[in-house]
């Protein structure tokens, strides 16, 4: 009751992934199916972020219910990230990911931007793939959800207690 139907193509999907058969996933199963445009798995932090934010019970894995809600978001954001990765590379380069982040709303320095393709460029292609991807825009989500909760004045700058900081962090 309440749960929306699964389909099908998605429960043949979460079948295949499942593969000790529990009725759930973890975040390795899950890597086990996710692959970035680079042809390698997403990495441990995408995928322990993306179970940890559809794991309604806290048990650590998914079922299927949950599974379909983190297909749903993971093909939203793909389709997001291919529209600003415009030369077809399957990854973003600097230029593309400040525009992404630019039609966001987000007005960020292209030092900025450096910073963050160099934190997430294991290879130093300065490039990000669609996992690394997510895994940022979900953080700067967080981030900027913690800030406006504390910038009760529209200032644009909070002042925070260490760990208040942390909690946010």
């Amino acid at each position: 009751p309440g749960q929306p139907p699964v389909n099908p193509d998605i429960q043949r999907w979460f079948e295949t992934v499942d593969r000790d058969r529990s009725g759930q996933i973890n975040w390795q199963e899950l890597k086990s199916a996710l692959i970035n445009g680079q042809g390698e798995n997403f990495s441990d932090q995408a995928c322990k972020l993306m179970i940890g934010m559809f794991d309604t019970d806290k048990n650590g894995s998914i079922g299927v219910n949950e599974f379909q809600l983190l297909y749903n978001y993971i093909n939203q954001w793909l389709a997001v990230f291919k529209n600003y990765d415009r030369d077809g590379s399957g990854s973003i380069e600097e230029q593309e990911l400040g525009q992404a982040f630019h039609q966001m709303g987000f007005r960020f320095s292209p030092e900025f931007v450096k910073f963050l393709i160099t934190k997430s460029d294991y290879k130093n292609h300065r490039q990000m793939s669609v996992d690394q991807f997510i895994v940022a825009c979900v953080q700067i989500q967080r981030y900027t959800e913690a800030f406006r909760a504390r910038d009760r004045e529209l200032k644009g700058v909070i002042t925070l207690a260490f760990e208040d900081f942390l909690n946010i962090a």
